[in-house]
């Protein structure tokens, strides 16, 4: 589930639509949650061989740590990478801001985290664009999103956090858990195999 604070919008025949605040998202503010609704087809499931379902698959869903494959219901599955993106996954089923993010603003993640298994052009537009994201990216810049995760969960707490709820209560303890010792969960969580 995407944060209330946003909207799709259109923005090319190439990239497609966007996701983009409606409102200032501070950093340490979950901008995603991987809630109930979400669609989860288990590595092995038919559909994921389904020649028909492949673009749909390909195009909007992410591949899980487990081989499984998460379809988001809502919006969120409309938000694209950035090389320099302004919200990252952690390792709870969650993606916060780990920067501030202004109105009108898109919403990006970084795709790398993903679990890729193959590389994928970018243009992304960034000054710092990889030009491709590539399953390495994961060991390339792991120390840098964790840097990133940490300086926003340590932001967390105080801030107004609208899906908070739509967590279950196991990752609630574990997050403040984490926070109270400051031994946040690495990204490396995330990652496939």
């Amino acid at each position: 589930m995407i944060h209330p604070a946003t909207e799709l919008r259109y923005i090319s025949p190439t990239i497609g639509f966007g996701v983009y605040a409606t409102a200032f998202i501070p950093r340490g503010t979950i901008v995603y949650v991987q809630d109930a609704l979400e669609i989860v087809l288990p590595a092995d499931h038919p559909l994921l061989t389904a020649e028909i379902y492949q673009p749909i698959l390909h195009k909007y869903s992410t591949v899980e740590k487990d081989g499984s494959r998460l379809l988001s219901w809502d919006i969120a599955r409309y938000v694209n990478h950035s090389c320099q993106s302004n919200s990252l996954s952690t390792g709870y089923g969650f993606e916060v801001a780990v920067r501030d993010i202004q109105p009108g603003e898109e919403i990006t993640d970084d795709y790398g985290l993903f679990n890729l298994p193959y590389d994928m052009p970018c243009a992304c537009g960034h000054p710092d664009c990889r030009n491709s994201i590539r399953p390495s990216d994961f060991e390339l810049l792991i120390d840098r999103w964790d840097n990133q995760l940490h300086a926003a969960l340590a932001q967390l707490i105080p801030l107004e956090q609208p899906l908070w709820r739509y967590l279950d209560e196991t990752t609630q303890t574990a997050v403040y858990t984490d926070l109270a010792t400051g031994k946040f969960r690495s990204v490396q969580a995330l990652r496939h195999g």
